[in-house]
Parts: C-alpha cells; sequence; structure tokens
C-alpha cells in the first residue's frame, strides 16, 4: 500500500500525526474512527474470479494488516511496507528473496535470531553469509563480484549498542549494485529513518518498539523500490509466514502512540546510564545517547535530536555470577527476554538471547558472560534508576562473597 495520504495524513506532516492518522481512514458507512477488526478469512466473489470488494482471501492481504502497512511505510518514509508472522520471519523473506548461490556481507553484532538464520538456515537455499565487525571498513573487501548481493546491518547492534554509519557503507554497496537492509528495531521509526540514509530496506520486529505492549508477535519490512514490491509480496503471499488480522489491529494501535513511548524511553535511558557510567561496579556501558559512546558522532547524525532510544547494556564487575544476579535483584526491571515494551525489561545475552551464537564468536563481538542489557520502558526515569542501582550494589556484593 502507498502512503502518501490517508484521512488527511500525508508524508509532509509530523510524525506524531502521522503515527495517530496515516492507515486510519474513517469508516465510510460508520464513520467509526477506529477501524473494525475483519477476522474474515475469505470473501465473496460476484463471479468467477470477480470478487465483492478489494479481497480474496485473508493470507494475500486483509483490511487490518493493509491499514498497518500503510502506517508503517508513511513512518519510515517509505513507499511500501509488508508485514509478516515475525520478525524472523521477515529476515527470511529478505535472504529467501535473493538466488542460490549469492553471498551477505553482515554486521558481527547482530540479534541472537538473525545470527541462527544467518549460519543454519541460509545456507541451505545456497545463500552465504561472512560477518564482519568493522563493517564499514571491510565491506568493500568482503564483497564478492557477482555473487555478494545484500549488505546486512543493525544500527544500533544487538547487544552491544554499536553504530554503524548508513551511508558509508550504502555508498560501497550501491557501487557494486548491492542492497542495503537495515533492522532498525532497537530505534523504531521515531528515533531514526533508514532509508533516509542510503538503505534499501529497512525491518522491524514489530514486536518491540511499533507495538510497544508485549502482546504481539510480528515483523515488517518498508521500502520504495516497485521491484521489491513485486518480489517481496509475492514472497509474503506464496511462504504465507503473514500476522492475523487482530495482530494487525492491535500492532497499529500501539504504533500510534510510538512517539511518545520512545521519547520517554529515551529519557529513561538516559538517566539509567548516566548512573551506572558513574558506579565503580561498572566496567563499561554502552548507550549511543551519552557522549562516552565512541560512536556518539553517528548518533547525532542519524537519529531523531541524537537520541539514544529505549535500549542499553553494561558490564558489571563481578562476572556471569553477578550479571545474573542483577536480574534476579532487580524489581521495576524484569529479568526477561525481548525489549521495547512500555515495561522495563533486562537479561544476560550471553546466556538468554545470544545463547546460541559460540563463545568466541560471541566474545568478539563484545558479548561477554558480564553483559546485562536492559530495556526501558515508560515507568518513572528515577524508579528505573533507583532499582538498577540497588540490583547492581547486591549483585556485586553477593558476588564478591562467594567469590565469584
Amino acid at each position: 500500500m502507498t502512503a502518501d495520504k490517508t484521512n488527511g495524513a500525508s508524508h509532509s506532516q509530523n510524525f506524531g500525526t502521522l503515527a495517530v492518522h496515516a492507515g486510519a481512514p474513517h469508516d465510510p458507512t460508520t464513520g467509526a474512527v477506529i477501524a473494525p477488526i475483519s477476522l474474515s478469512t475469505t470473501y465473496a466473489q460476484t463471479s468467477v474470479g470477480n470478487p465483492v470488494g478489494l479481497y480474496e482471501y485473508t493470507r494475500s492481504s486483509n483490511p487490518n494488516r493493509d491499514n498497518f502497512e500503510e502506517a508503517v511505510a508513511a513512518l519510515e518514509h517509505a513507499k511500501y511496507a509488508l508485514a509478516f508472522s515475525s520478525g524472523s520471519a521477515t529476515t527470511a523473506v529478505v535472504l529467501q528473496s535473493l538466488a542460490a548461490g549469492s553471498h551477505v556481507v553482515s554486521v558481527s553484532d547482530v540479534y541472537g535470531g538473525t545470527h541462527r538464520y544467518f549460519t543454519k538456515v541460509a545456507s541451505a537455499h545456497g545463500v552465504h553469509v561472512t560477518f564482519s565487525p568493522t563493517i564499514e571498513q571491510d565491506v568493500e573487501d568482503l564483497i564478492r563480484p557477482n555473487e555478494t548481493k545484500l549488505v546486512w546491518i543493525e544500527t544500533p547492534s544487538n547487544p552491544t549498542l554499536g553504530l554503524v554509519d548508513i551511508e558509508k557503507v550504502a555508498a560501497v554497496a550501491h557501487r557494486h549494485g548491492i542492497l542495503v537492509v537495515v533492522d532498525n528495531t532497537f530505534m523504531s521509526p521515531y528515533v531514526q529513518n533508514p532509508l533516509d540514509h542510503g538503505a534499501d530496506i529497512v525491518v522491524h520486529s514489530v514486536t518491540k518498539y511499533i507495538n510497544g505492549h508485549s502482546d504481539v508477535l510480528m515483523g515488517v519490512a518498508a521500502f520504495n523500490s516497485d521491484s521489491l514490491k513485486e518480489r517481496l509480496s509475492f514472497l509474503q503471499n506464496a511462504i504465507g509466514a503473514v500476522p492475523s488480522p487482530f495482530d494487525c489491529w492491535l500492532a497499529h494501535r500501539g504504533l500510534k502512540t510510538l512517539h511518545l513511548r520512545a521519547r520517554e524511553a529515551t529519557t529513561n535511558a538516559t538517566s539509567v546510564a548516566k548512573a551506572l557510567e558513574a558506579s565503580p561496579h561498572v566496567l563499561a556501558v554502552n548507550y549511543p545517547g551519552i557522549d562516552s559512546h565512541p560512536h556518539r558522532a553517528i548518533a547525532i547524525k542519524q537519529h531523531r535530536n541524537g537520541m539514544g532510544g529505549g535500549m542499553l547494556s553494561f558490564r558489571i564487575q563481578g562476572g556471569q555470577k553477578a550479571a545474573h544476579l542483577f536480574c534476579q535483584y532487580t524489581k521495576v526491571f524484569t529479568l526477561a527476554e525481548s525489549l521495547g515494551g512500555v515495561e522495563s525489561l533486562c537479561e544476560v545475552p550471553s546466556s538468554m538471547t545470544h545463547a546460541g551464537i559460540p563463545k568466541d564468536q560471541r566474545e568478539a563481538a563484545g558479548v561477554f558472560d558480564d553483559l546485562v542489557r536492559m530495556s526501558c520502558g515508560v515507568e518513572d526515569a528515577e524508579d528505573l534508576t533507583a532499582d538498577a542501582l540497588q540490583a547492581l550494589e547486591k549483585a556485586v556484593a553477593a558476588s564478591q562473597q562467594n567469590g565469584a
């Protein structure tokens, strides 16, 4: 679906206005300002091959999915968006759009599920991936003539919050006719719009910030190319990894408050990051919203108002034991996987989300056993900061007592 104009919303309007109105036409029959949930799996036809309206079968398209896709396209400054049943399904469809024998260059520090797909699934249909810890410097040398078809970027990366200059990588890739994909899950469309910096496709785990309420599993890809629309929409229908109308309706509802949630999450994460950075119990803090981040200049260039987003990670004194204890001692932060919801979460990537990556590869990407990842929600900053500091004190003390 295009996203040029819906119910008075257009790309020229500001983010909050688009978030509320894009893909949200008033019902022409009832005047309802919120779309009904269209649960029907099939649609009547007046004669063979002539449906009553726009829809035939819900796997191919349905009103709620169309509305959601239109809204995401508007917020990502894209012509098109396609929704999938999960972020991992989105990754799979993008990779499966490549011909057998294709080669992909990817940043090393990626979500564990992405790494799993790249290393254990993509090769089954003849796609091979090379990882780089410094893709801006390495991409030119890693390109294989006539084989490399895609460069995959996560920025910020998961879970070390490293940033990549999208324009620099895209400039090199495009000289060789190579597509650039950016996973924008950590930042959301409010903080960063990768297509504006040269990316060809932007992907999200909608489960995270776009939905924002930890009750929907979904993914989305947004882009401007007509040929990509034809190729990816064919796979969306043919593979059938699509979200339900109800999930699309829920995600669209969540998206309407994305700008409010993203701002609050950034405020909270900045407060927690600064407090952790000042603690003697912390080895290092990874948060692109503070000046000590090595890629702070990229954040200022690529992120709205230099925002750091709601995600951070840090290395704790006391090793893996202290990291585990920290997550058990928090009271406001919940020990759980996932991120981007209204509630704050913490986890230990080496033992949870990234446990499937071999230890040497994890550590080469900065994912050490003492690394804690935190997703700041929309609670009060004072409470989150106090909770992190009390858990830090207890965890480090307990790990020392036990000789860790």
